[in-house]
């Protein structure tokens, strides 16, 4: 077995658990301050857990105070919550892993390390799982405890972990090694040669003309239709997909009841596509309350479902030929104005399913942030996928959108962690919305390229979007850029991206018979190629070959003639 596939197969170096009682066997170590506590025989494991009630905050649970958190420690957070009961005109609670961080500058950190939405009683119990880095300042202590239901909601916990999480050193070696395997296939080269002519006077050019990986960018729908030609040029020249940025959201497109502006995003759709860029549209609905058409929010029962409805049929029904992705319901585990407004935890759902209906073919996402880019709704987000997978409401895939905070350099353990968990639902990846902040561009040039290695070295993702690139037409300004102001200047972060994904990650070899042999094999990366054959320096058109590479092998047969 080789170093690289052994270093694929190396776990993460998880450390000893710092909460004392963690498996919640006794009271001992637990704090109930305010509320009442006890020992119960209901448990996730073992024999016990601790059943939390008379709570008056929703802050109010069992909580410890941490021994060994350390200062810009890495640490993943685990635990068990079961509710015993709902709250009336509620859809379900929140519920939360919080771990709180008090300073020796005097100052108080809070992290919800780990949350779940919308819990109900008949889910029983939830598994809340995320991770954190702690404060770089000095600790002077810390507590982990649950909170987030209402008062008056009861609920027991069980086997809590906050456990260190060393960083992978293998990361790098491991996503090449992924790249190896994932992103390349054999080009199995048999060449003979006409009399007369020897294995030095023939060289052999393979020459990727196009990637199948999705490397992609959010589009101002107008910029590009009719805006600078250099932004125009640039996303024609550099990117083999694109998703529109803000055209096809409801709130923008339709301000006023039934005064739709399909023009601009469809125009721009067809545009992109016939400079063969494909399409992920973005989005049908939007369920954080803020962006919800103001003509929607009065509509109330049947006629606030008719509304949904005709909206996902229409929007749909004119894009389905065009674009290969929808997100469909923005945001849903920070948003659920449909639902509580419908009083339907479930209608989520039926959002889903009439967008499968109207767009079989289309591919249908879920799209949500704190999922990769942070971890504390890592595991909610897993559980929301698997519950509309096994629905069977048109889920294709997940969507994360990767807005890193701002100068929070990407870390390669925790990305991988984060995206490991998600990739457990069993459905494909993409990242949709990357960006990242770093005024120094050449600092920015090395937090993307860790970024793109960690995805693009992630068995689970399919694809890469930027949410934009240029910086007169991105919503971070020019820290989070690869083209820089008016110059329209091609900054580090740009030069990196590019070396990336026209260098790097693309095929380009020359082969001459006298050293590679009549017999030989390219590994190249996935996409269209060109073959081109020369004899004494000179090439002989009528050899050349064009054909895509996929997953499978692909096998080349030349006789050489002049």
């Amino acid at each position: 077995m080789s170093t690289l596939v052994l270093l694929c197969l190396l776990p993460l170096t998880w450390g000893q658990n710092i909460v004392q009682n963690g498996n919640m066997e006794t009271m001992d170590h637990w704090n109930c301050w305010n509320i009442h506590c006890e020992l119960t025989t209901d448990h996730h494991s073992g024999q016990h857990g601790i059943k939390a009630s008379g709570r008056n905050h929703y802050y109010e649970g069992p909580s410890q105070t941490l021994s060994g958190l350390k200062a810009n420690g890495r640490y993943k957070v685990d635990g068990w919550i079961k509710l015993l009961n709902d709250q009336s005109g509620h859809l379900g609670q929140n519920v939360e892993l919080e771990v709180s961080v008090d300073l020796n500058s005097g100052k108080k950190a809070y992290i919800a390390a780990a949350s779940h939405p919308l819990a109900r009683s008949s889910d029983g119990w939830i598994h809340l799982t995320g991770d954190f880095n702690a404060p770089a300042d000095g600790i002077k202590s810390s507590s982990v405890y649950y909170q987030g239901p209402s008062p008056g909601v009861n609920f027991v916990v069980d086997s809590v972990a906050v456990t260190p999480l060393a960083s992978n050193t293998h990361w790098r070696a491991e996503s090449d090694a992924t790249i190896e395997k994932l992103r390349k296939s054999d080009i199995n080269f048999h060449v003979s040669t006409a009399g007369g002519i020897s294995d030095n006077q023939v060289e052999i050019d393979v020459i990727q003309t196009k990637k199948s990986f999705a490397f992609g960018t959010a589009v101002n729908c107008g910029e590009y239709l009719n805006g600078d030609q250099r932004y125009i040029n640039f996303i024609n020249k550099h990117f083999n997909w694109a998703v529109t940025e803000n055209a096809l959201k409801w709130d923008l497109m339709e301000r006023q009841k039934g005064n739709i502006n399909y023009d601009v995003p469809i125009n721009a759709i067809k545009k992109l596509r016939s400079n063969g860029i494909k399409v992920r549209a973005h989005n049908i609905v939007w369920s954080v309350d803020q962006y919800v058409p103001q003509w929607v929010r009065p509509l109330r029962g049947q006629t606030l479902k008719d509304t949904v409805k005709h909206r996902i049929q229409d929007i749909v029904g004119r894009t389905k030929d065009l674009v290969e992705h929808w997100d469909v319901d923005n945001e849903n585990l920070h948003g659920f104005w449909f639902q509580n407004t419908l009083n339907d935890r479930d209608y989520n759902l039926d959002i889903f399913r009439i967008a499968h209906q109207a767009g079989p073919n289309v591919k249908m996402f879920l799209n949500d942030y704190s999922v990769v880019a942070s971890g504390g709704m890592t595991g909610a987000y897993r559980d929301q996928a698997i519950r509309f997978k096994n629905a069977h409401v048109g889920l294709y895939g997940v969507g994360v959108q990767c807005h890193f905070g701002d100068n929070v350099e990407p870390d390669p353990t925790l990305i991988k962690q984060h995206l490991d968990t998600i990739a457990q639902a069993g459905v494909p990846i993409w990242i949709t919305e990357l960006d990242l902040i770093n005024a120094d561009e050449n600092k920015r040039a090395d937090w993307y390229e860790t970024a793109l290695r960690a995805f693009y070295g992630h068995p689970a993702v399919e694809g890469i979007m930027f949410w934009g690139f240029w910086s007169e037409r991105h919503w971070k300004g020019e820290q989070a850029t690869l083209v820089s102001g008016n110059a329209f200047r091609i900054n580090a972060a740009g030069q990196r991206f590019l070396d990336l994904t026209e260098k790097q990650w693309m095929t380009n070899e020359n082969h001459k018979l006298s050293q590679s042999g009549k017999n030989f094999k390219v590994r190249g990366f996935h996409g269209d190629y060109t073959i081109k054959v020369k004899v004494n320096g000179k090439e002989v058109p009528s050899l050349a070959q064009s054909f895509t590479l996929g997953t499978s092998a692909h096998t080349v047969t030349l006789h050489v003639h002049n």
